[in-house]
């Protein structure tokens, strides 16, 4: 638990110092941007390798290894050297954000079947604990210290995870083999930084229409051919075949479509709170109070986290799945129809936060109850790029749809632009919570222990 906290509570550092960054090292916020993006991109590049490393005998020594470079990439953070150095850092720090899945699995191992599933659920919702903790800690650093003493939270939380995986991690049970794909590594990681850039970097469409389209062409030739060798190879990165069942391919797809529409409320709460006053809208929060705002979004993510497993001994969880999309699909109503007041922008987020919890605890019940025990961290880190990927182009959607609501000659986009992102929102979460329904009507024809 602690080390899938940790690890995303390290990704949370990038976003609520974006602007920090580019006053304090004089660079434009489209290059500061880049201390979130490259966190993101280094994520998802190693995450596939770290799955299948971590599913054979060396987890232990993989985890241990892993966590040394996020602390040594904080420790880059920290020192009081150039921007590309820092960049360098967040790199180092991204690597570690596939360690929720490596969790996973040595709760899958070690823990029995009573005592796994609730702590499964709230590694998968980890990632909400920790933005809601990252936030508010990172902004009131960055107020109280400046940019440097900010990253520094991520030097003293990652050595607290090294302790705690050196101490408590144990070895796999004995039998399993890993041998790790590089050729297909190196193939997957090229595709997936392709998708990642033209995402993310949405300035690329608009200033380089033909590059943009190229990339995504070169990426889906890319990951097209990867899927094939995967299918072919006697020791792939990814279990093709067991990520082309339907339950797995549609949870993945659920969780892509969700992940979607689940960042881009985040994005759209988390800007109009910061918004000033003046814009005719907004609430004018700073760093830290806006990191206040994602309290919510924590304590009803953990709440749902430990209700989920409870429940699904009456429910099954692809219906979870679905109840959690529909929430999240709520927060939208909510934003889209009263926002004038601070609380009814912090009931949006608390919905966020429930249906982010919940849609994260149930998705590995639906994965793993057709995946062998030995293949758990591969799948789940599969899982943790396909909702990279839907975060980062939650990301860019959201930017896209109020840079087009924003009027020639104005810094802040009108509110109406708002209101058109939460309908488009509101759009997204319904096909994913209809996505996670139909799971619930195919019966896999391969069971395994969940």
């Amino acid at each position: 638990m602690t080390v899938a906290f940790v690890s995303a509570a390290i990704g949370s550092l990038g976003a609520p110092l974006i602007t920090r960054v580019a006053t304090s090292l004089h660079v434009s916020l489209d290059a500061a941007q880049w201390t979130l993006t490259v966190t993101l991109f280094a994520g998802a590049i190693a995450v596939p390798a770290l799955g299948r490393l971590g599913a054979g005998p060396h987890r232990r020594q993989v985890v241990v290894a892993t966590l040394g470079v996020v602390l040594v990439g904080s420790v880059v953070t920290v020192a009081p050297l150039p921007f590309a150095f820092l960049l360098v850092g967040r790199g180092a720090q991204g690597v570690g954000l596939g360690l929720g899945a490596l969790m996973i699995g040595v709760a899958r191992d070690h823990l029995d079947a009573e005592r796994s599933g609730p702590v499964i659920a709230l590694v998968a919702v980890a990632s909400t604990i920790g933005i809601g903790v990252g936030y508010p800690l990172a902004g009131l650093l960055a107020d109280v210290g400046g940019l440097r003493a900010a990253y520094g939270l991520g030097v003293v939380v990652t050595a607290v995870a090294l302790v705690a995986a050196w101490r408590a991690v144990p070895a796999p049970p004995p039998g399993r083999s890993a041998t790790l794909d590089v050729p297909g590594a190196v193939v997957l990681a090229a595709g997936l930084f392709l998708v990642l850039l033209v995402a993310s970097e949405t300035g690329i469409w608009r200033a380089h229409l033909l590059l943009a389209l190229g990339a995504v062409a070169a990426a889906v030739v890319l990951l097209s051919a990867w899927a094939l060798v995967e299918r072919r190879s006697s020791a792939p990165l990814v279990d093709v075949q067991l990520a082309a069942q339907r339950a797995v391919a549609g949870a993945n797809g659920a969780m892509a479509v969700g992940g979607v529409g689940m960042y881009l409320l985040l994005t759209l709460l988390t800007r109009y709170a910061e918004t000033p006053r003046a814009a005719g809208y907004g609430f004018g929060l700073s760093t830290f109070e806006s990191g206040l705002v994602l309290v919510p979004f924590s304590a009803l993510g953990f709440v749902a986290g430990r209700l989920v497993p409870r429940l699904r001994t009456r429910i099954g969880a692809p219906v979870l799945l679905g109840a959690g999309a529909f929430v999240v699909c709520g927060g939208f109503v909510c934003f889209a129809l009263a926002r004038s007041d601070l609380a009814e922008v912090l009931c949006a987020m608390a919905l966020l936060g429930a249906g982010v919890g919940a849609f994260s605890a149930a998705m590995p019940g639906v994965i793993l109850a057709v995946t062998p025990a030995g293949e758990t961290s591969s799948a789940m880190a599969l899982n943790q790029v396909v909702r990279s990927v839907g975060f980062a182009v939650g990301s860019a959607l959201g930017g896209l749809v109020l840079a087009a609501g924003t009027p020639t000659g104005r810094r802040f986009p009108t509110e109406g632009a708002y209101t058109t992102a939460a309908e488009i929102g509101i759009a997204i979460m319904v096909l994913a919570a209809l996505t996670s329904l139909g799971l619930a009507r195919r019966r896999s024809t391969r069971p395994g222990p969940a």
